[in-house]
């Protein structure tokens, strides 16, 4: 089974996506299933992953109720506030939701860079590890030392690195990035979603731009421990889908089918327990 890991539906008018200007040309509008399927039917993908775009509860309800009419939708990780520890009876409410996987708090937003190190915080990774539910997490390269110091302090977390930490490929930044990357892959259990690199391209980038960084993550995690997501519709910033797809399965070519499968699916549906 093909697995698109990392995708996301929105509808602006909700309020909550503060993150978004309001008169965005590309992203600004309602995304839903209907306008995504075409693209996972075109190429062969059976289920996919959706992921939270607002920090609000309210939101992570609007998912699991898009997730409960989509059969497209396997699993949905969503948001609690941790710096509400009174928000750990969502976490347990949410959990009973049979397409409920975890949580991913939008730590890339937040000013404080150690922030993820607070004592008032850490109520929040410790009932993801009681409740066994996973942790997706998004920040840039600034963010690598702390977020191996989290995951190393809680090893029974089950963790995914999004967007492969967001190198700033633009930039040339690999060294910048790497020795983190390898830090985490080598020290940590965590997985990485090989997803949300083609925005951190240049505008006209091609798929040599990213391929000393793709050759990297699958060098240090290996492809049991990589699952591919597009990030639509946040992808369409610098790519189509079809464009991302292609390149990822060009990047990927080397690997033996086996591999592939992995990258593709395998991995997504072993660590959010799709099946």
């Amino acid at each position: 089974m093909q697995i698109d890991a990392h995708q996301h539906y929105w509808n602006p008018a909700r309020g909550d996506y503060f993150w978004m200007p309001p008169d965005h040309p590309i992203l600004a509008r309602p995304f839903g299933p209907r306008d995504l399927e075409p693209m996972l039917n075109r190429h062969g993908i059976a289920r996919s992953v959706l992921v939270q775009a607002a920090d609000t509860i309210h939101e992570t309800e609007y998912m699991l109720g898009i997730a409960d009419g989509a059969d497209s939708v396997a699993g949905v990780v969503g948001w609690v506030d941790f710096e509400r520890p009174e928000d750990r009876r969502h976490l347990e409410r949410l959990a009973r939701h049979p397409k409920f996987r975890g949580v991913r708090p939008m730590i890339q937003d937040i000013p404080d860079v150690d922030w993820m190190l607070r004592p008032d915080v850490q109520w929040g990774f410790e009932a993801l590890v009681d409740l066994d539910l996973t942790f997706d997490a998004l920040g840039f390269p600034r963010h690598l030392q702390n977020f191996r110091t989290v995951l190393m302090r809680y090893p029974q977390m089950r963790a995914v690195i999004d967007h492969c930490m967001k190198p700033q490929i633009r930039d040339g930044a690999f060294d910048v990035w790497a020795p983190g990357i390898t830090r985490l892959a080598r020290d940590t259990g965590a997985y990485l979603k090989l997803s949300g690199i083609v925005t951190e391209a240049a505008e006209d980038w091609q798929v040599a731009d990213l391929k000393p960084y793709v050759d990297h993550v699958l060098a240090e995690f290996g492809p049991a421990r990589i699952m591919w997501g597009s990030d639509w519709p946040v992808c369409t910033l610098a790519s189509s889908y079809d464009r991302w797809r292609e390149a990822a399965l060009e990047l990927t070519d080397h690997l033996t089918p086996a591999e592939k499968a992995r990258v593709f699916g395998g991995t997504a549906e072993e660590f959010y327990r799709l099946s």
